[in-house]
């Protein structure tokens, strides 16, 4: 599974996320406005162990899938963890740090992905935010 192609590694990664019970996930497809990335992937934990362990989630159900990030950035203080994955870049925030740096506001322009079932479904019952990002 090594030849995934993005889209279908961007929703490994949600995936991988929601077992972790990640919050307020929205999957955004940039490739059209940033050389970066074809995906970003944002979601919020409640406290740092769980950023922690959402990063861990994902990284290791892909190591063994033979993905392995590019780099992680910020894992030890499980406040903002970036996975770089080359045509995806994961954000797990920790809640108060993600509206402060409000991607989704940066990244306005971005089209969001919908989610297919079963992950739609999950996605939408672990909401933390006030309003519909």
């Amino acid at each position: 599974m090594t030849h995934t192609d993005g889209r279908e590694r961007a929703l490994l990664c949600v995936r991988f996320a929601l077992e972790r019970k990640a919050y307020d996930l929205v999957l955004m497809e940039v490739d059209e406005l940033t050389s970066l990335a074809d995906y970003f992937l944002v979601c919020t934990g409640r406290s740092d162990t769980q950023v922690q362990a959402i990063t861990q989630s994902i990284e290791e159900n892909l190591g063994r899938l033979g993905i392995r990030p590019l780099s992680i950035e910020g894992y030890p203080r499980g406040q903002w963890v970036v996975l770089d994955y080359g045509d995806i870049v994961v954000h797990v925030f920790y809640e108060p740090l993600r509206e402060f740096y409000d991607l989704e506001r940066l990244w306005a322009r971005a089209p969001r992905v919908r989610l297919p079932e079963p992950y739609n479904s999950q996605a939408r019952d672990l909401r933390l935010a006030s309003e519909a990002r």
